[in-house]
């Protein structure tokens, strides 16, 4: 069944306004699909299939991203994120407070925490440093959310693993193709942050009282930093395995075929027993399957919408048009990206929805699958911290910022995720692609 592409515009831009207008992203998604399948020209019973079509084909990142709750769960409900964090600030000292506080985000995104439980980890650490050191909160938050972008492109996090599923590839080969533009974005981030140092309120005490009334409290007997660190370090060793064994022609790892499904639990049960909790193995999971809860639910929505694109013209149409111009076809890759990250103010999102909907006519151009998942990812960094993301107020709330105080950094932050996009497409687009 192909539908009409004004089908799957109306579809597209329903779910759009329905989530800009507080509707829970997955009803609107779906809600989305159904009337996009209807306008387009399907009856019930196709509609039907293109929902159940487009839902099957986001499983493998939903069974993914489940099995990566285990490593999540860990790193967050033990504390061991807190120590990285704190641990690098201490150790860089207050002089490089902007560096400290950006590479700290994006070590603990990097190692599989979400990028908004990373801000709130690291914001009251940043508030504390602020205050002494007179930084403003707006230079802070560039810091933290920049690093964050960062160390979210290069992760084992959703957004991630829907990359390098959404083009049939290892996760590990999108975490390192993505290594180069994630320092950029960092760079930036430090760059821009000790610009705004004097820009904009201070931080002072009251923010720090104000956040903690609200804190999670910590877990008694937090791990040391070596123990905190075995769970990432683990996962980063068994997912490089079989890249080393292939840059290295060494059989043996060129023969091991671990996915991510088994990788990241096996870290986080492994980074477990070496904090001695072992003890809290179903509180943990139970915590990190919760948390994955939500991600897998817009999985599923964005699926259902990725399939009405994918069965519709709109493609075709795309593909036509990039054709007829002078603009290259390698464009649409980040193009894409950025397009459904900032209409659903979700990175993850916005990967699954590009990948789904765009993959096929962005490598009928002649992108490597690889070039184009590094391409869409970098992309959907861009502008995926717009206001009707729950990003925005998230970490709004995480600086003690009123919404016009919040409003000052998105600028900023689309710069960071602009330079890493930049730097992608150069990269894998026309020196490497």
């Amino acid at each position: 069944m192909t539908v009409s592409w004004i089908g799957a515009v109306v579809g597209l831009a329903l779910a759009i306004i329905l989530i800009l207008y507080k509707l829970n992203p997955v009803y609107s998604l779906l809600l989305g699909t159904i009337v996009g399948a209807v306008i387009g020209g399907a009856n019930m019973v196709q509609t039907t299939d293109i929902v159940v079509a487009g839902t099957q084909s986001v499983m493998g990142t939903v069974v993914r991203v489940l099995a990566a709750g285990v490593l999540a769960g860990v790193m967050m409900e033990s504390g061991a994120a807190n120590v990285i964090a704190k641990t690098i600030v201490e150790k860089l000292g207050e002089r490089f407070a902007i560096v400290s506080l950006a590479l700290s985000t994006m070590v603990i995104t990097a190692v599989g925490v979400f990028i908004p439980v990373a801000v709130l980890i690291v914001a009251p650490i940043a508030l504390e440093v602020g205050s002494r050191m007179k930084i403003s909160k707006l230079a802070l938050l560039v810091a933290l959310s920049g690093g964050g972008k960062a160390g979210n492109i290069i992760s084992p996090n959703p957004n991630t693993i829907a990359a390098a599923h959404g083009f049939g590839l290892e996760l590990s080969d999108v975490m390192i193709a993505d290594f180069i533009p994630a320092l950029f974005g960092l760079a930036m981030a430090i760059l821009l942050a000790t610009l705004l140092k004097s820009k904009g309120e201070i931080a002072s005490k009251e923010d720090l009282i104000a956040i903690k009334a609200d804190e999670q409290p910590a877990p008694e007997h937090l791990p040391s930093f070596g123990q905190a660190i075995v769970t990432p370090l683990v996962a980063v060793v068994l997912l490089l395995l079989n890249p080393i064994g292939s840059i290295f022609k060494i059989g043996i790892l060129e023969k091991v075929q671990l996915d991510a499904m088994y990788i990241l639990p096996i870290a986080g049960l492994i980074g477990m027993l070496a904090m001695k909790k072992g003890r809290y193995v179903l509180a943990y999971t139970k915590n990190g399957m919760a948390r994955m809860t939500d991600v897998v639910l817009i999985l599923i929505g964005a699926g259902a919408i990725g399939g009405l694109i994918t069965s519709s013209t709109l493609p075709k149409l795309f593909v036509s048009l990039i054709q007829h111009s002078e603009i290259s076809g390698t464009f649409l890759a980040p193009v894409a990206g950025i397009l459904m990250a900032a209409a659903t103010a979700s990175t993850s999102t916005g990967v699954i929805l590009a990948t789904g909907s765009f993959g096929k006519s962005i490598l009928s151009f002649g992108v490597a699958p690889l070039a184009a998942a590094v391409m869409v990812h970098t992309g959907a960094t861009v502008i995926d911290h717009l206001p009707h993301g729950n990003y925005f107020h998230v970490t709004a709330n995480a600086m003690n910022m009123d919404l016009s105080a919040r409003m000052k950094s998105v600028a900023y932050e689309t710069a960071v995720g602009l330079t890493m996009t930049v730097v992608a497409t150069i990269m894998y687009g026309f020196m490497f692609g």
